[in-house]
Parts: C-alpha cells; structure tokens; sequence
C-alpha cells in the first residue's frame, strides 16, 4: 500500500496530541472554573503568563493530517485506492460511532468516471479525540485534579493546561501536594524544616520527592519577595522557599591531647559554630582524604581540617584561621593546585605541604591519571608551585598525571608534617 493515511496514522496522529498535552489542555479550556482566571498578581514579576491560551491549543473540530492518492492514482492502482477508500470508512465515526470524520470530494476521470475520494480528515470533537486514544477516563481524572487546584487558586489556570500530563502523574498524590503549597503560601519563607510542615499524610520523604511539582507550583503562587530566584533546582528546594537546610559541618581534629574539647578529639560542628571555636590552636592543617586525616600524625598545638574540595569556602567565616600558621595538603595534580589557590583568597600566607616535585617524583610508582584537568591560570601560587602546575596542566611529564595524596607512603608524610615549623 502506497504511504497513504492508514486508520493507524489517525490514531497514533491522535496520540501525539495527548503526549503533548494538548488534549488536556483542551478540557481545561471547557471547565467553567477555568474561564475567568487571572494572571499573576502585579508584584510578581519573575513568573510566567498564566493565560490558557497558546499557539499550540487545539480547537474542534480539528482537521488531521491527510496524505491521500493523486487523482492520476486512479486510474493506475484502482483497487488498491478502494481498497484504502474502505479500511477509511470502517475505522471513522460513520461505522465505529466515535472518532474521526471524512470529508468527501468527487473525482471525474475520463476512463473510471465520478468516483468519491477523502478530501480531508476531523476530530469534529474533543470526546472523539478522547475516545480514539481511549484516554477519557484520564481525562476525566485530570479535570477533577485541575477543578480541586482552581477551586483554591484560579491563578493556576494557565499552569494547568501547560502541565496537564505533570498533574497526570501526581494524580494520586495532588490533594496532598495541594495542601504543601497551600501551607507554603500561608506560611511563606517559614525558616523551619520541611519535617516540620505540619499537613496530614505528609511527611519530609513526601516532599523530598516531589519537590519539581511543588516547585513548580509555587513559582505560581508566592509572590517575588517569598522566592530566592538565585537558588535554582530541587538541591535547593528549601533556599529557594525560606525552609531550614541541614547545616553544613566542618569535622576536625585535635592533634594535641591538650586541647582536646571534653576529653574529645574528633568533632564535626556546623561551620557558624566552627568560626567561633577558637580551641588554641596554632598550626592548623587541611586535607581532602578521609584516611589521611584520620591517620595525621599527632602535633603539637595542632588541628587538622577534613577539606571538601572546592567547597573550602566554607572556611571563610573562621576569620580566627588567618592569625595560625595554616598548611594544605591536597593531591598533585591541577586541581589541587585550584584548590591550594582559591584557599589563599581566604587566608593569603597559607602554605603547602607535600605538593612539591620532589614528592611527585619520588612516588612515581603511584601516579594515576587525571581525567578531566584544570587548565585555567592560577595567580596565587608560589614560583616552584606554578612551574609544577604548569607542567601538569601541559601534560610535560605526561597525560594527566596526578598523584593522589593517600598514595604518599606514610613515613614520607610524617617527616615532612613534623618538619615544618
């Protein structure tokens, strides 16, 4: 069969228009409490139009797609077009009672006469289109949904039909998500746990994992000022809102039993008690491997920081640190010499431990590769650390060597920590 509209074309055609959503816009639009929404309060600027109306809404009756014979076919693959003609006139509203109709237009040739051929295809209505596809109970699911979020907010109207097929999928949950945003809203920028958000049947997990709805929702309904329109994305769900966030820690170690805190070593405080914890340390040490810094060798007057990468911005409120003698120790390669760097924009005289030539070299045996390397130009590091960092950022002692800092042998390590003054 010539690529012709088949029955299959029609309903798959059909079906796209559900996966896009804009049959569920469709019922929206015929809601009657959809039809007097309104747009977002004046004062908040940052959000989106809230009108139903879009380029691609669907009005019926809507005319599908319709490839069908030239008239020349006629005449060359009668049979077949009859064929075609029929499986057509079988599958449509004339003889399955719901679905598509043909609209019809003579063809007058010269060997074969008058004959009726399909001039156009149409959902004449948004129940045919339902019932092509079969989704009308989906349909009717989604506009009880839709009638319990309008019935609170009409303002959700132009969300509602944008994301129909989003609604679809919470739709067991949606009275309950309904009832977040409805605290969230009356209780905006909270500064409590999201464990403390008091609505039956919720807890934190249920929100935890339904936090790009509940985005989404409230992007709607908070005004500007609830919003922190920086923290973007479900990590930063409780930023973005004004909930609490767990408090990030700094774990540490007291390497000189004299300063131990109530006889204990190894503490981990949020990082606004940290910048007020001044235990009298003097020689303060930062390291990125777990290991190492459990193992760091005893020293005294000594503190070793657990590091986090390029999160040792976190440092920048324990101002009490750029009064010590502060050493780094991370790993040899280029973004340990990042790290080092951005360090220094937080306490200038920081020094660097093992990430010398001599260290590298010496443990070449341990070298493994850097996978994605940094190669921007780093301004704080000093002659014999830059000329390193060159070199491995150019690949001179060859592709992406590194040398991490818990492949260092131990009794290497120590010498050199206990050396320094």
């Amino acid at each position: 069969m010539p690529a012709w509209t088949m029955p299959a074309d029609i309903k798959a055609e059909t079906e796209r228009l559900w996966r896009q959503g804009r049959l569920l816009a469709a019922v929206l639009r015929r809601m009657p409490t959809a039809g007097g929404a309104s747009s977002p309060p004046s004062d908040t600027p940052g959000h989106p139009p809230d009108s139903i109306a879009r380029a691609a809404d669907i009005d019926f009756p809507y005319r599908l797609r319709l490839r069908a014979p030239r008239p020349s076919e006629l005449g060359t693959s009668f049979e077949v077009v009859r064929i075609w003609v029929q499986s057509l006139e079988r599958a449509s509203r004339s003889h399955a009672r719901a679905g598509f109709d043909i609209e019809w237009h003579e063809v007058n040739t010269r060997a074969l006469g008058r004959n009726r051929l399909p001039a156009a295809l149409v959902l004449p209505s948004l129940a045919d289109a339902l019932a092509l596809v079969n989704r009308q109970a989906e349909a009717d699911r989604f506009r009880a949904c839709a009638e319990a979020a309008l019935s609170r907010w009409p303002v959700l109207a132009g969300w509602l039909g944008r994301r129909a097929l989003l609604v679809l999928e919470h739709e067991q949950d949606w009275l309950r998500i309904l009832d977040v945003a409805g605290w969230m809203v009356a209780n905006p920028r909270s500064g409590l746990y999201a464990r403390q958000i008091d609505v039956a049947g919720v807890d934190s997990k249920f929100i935890e994992s339904r936090k790009g709805v509940l985005s989404e929702l409230l992007d709607v309904l908070l005004p500007a000022t609830a919003i922190d329109a920086a923290a973007a994305g479900p990590q930063r769900f409780e930023s973005r809102y004004g909930l609490a966030t767990k408090p990030t820690t700094i774990r540490f170690r007291l390497l000189d039993p004299a300063l131990a805190v109530a006889g204990l070593s190894d503490l981990a405080v949020p990082v606004a008690e940290f910048a007020k914890l001044d235990v009298g340390a003097s020689r303060i040490f930062i390291v990125e491997n777990e290991v190492t810094f459990l193992a760091f060798p005893a020293v005294p007057g000594g503190l070793v920081i657990f590091g986090s990468g390029y999160g040792i911005n976190r440092l920048a409120a324990a101002r009490w640190l750029a009064g010590r003698s502060v050493a780094y120790w991370g790993d040899i390669d280029t973004h340990g010499f990042a790290i080092l760097d951005r360090l220094r924009t937080l306490i200038p005289a920081t020094r660097s431990v093992l990430m010398d030539r001599n260290t590298l070299v010496a443990h070449r045996a341990q070298w493994s590769v850097e996978s994605t390397p940094y190669t921007g130009e780093l301004d704080r590091l000093l002659a014999q650390e830059g000329a390193l960092y060159d070199d491995l950022r150019r690949d001179r002692l060859g592709p992406g060597v590194r040398l991490e800092q818990e492949r260092v042998r131990f009794g290497y390590a120590q010498t050199a920590i206990l050396s320094l003054t």
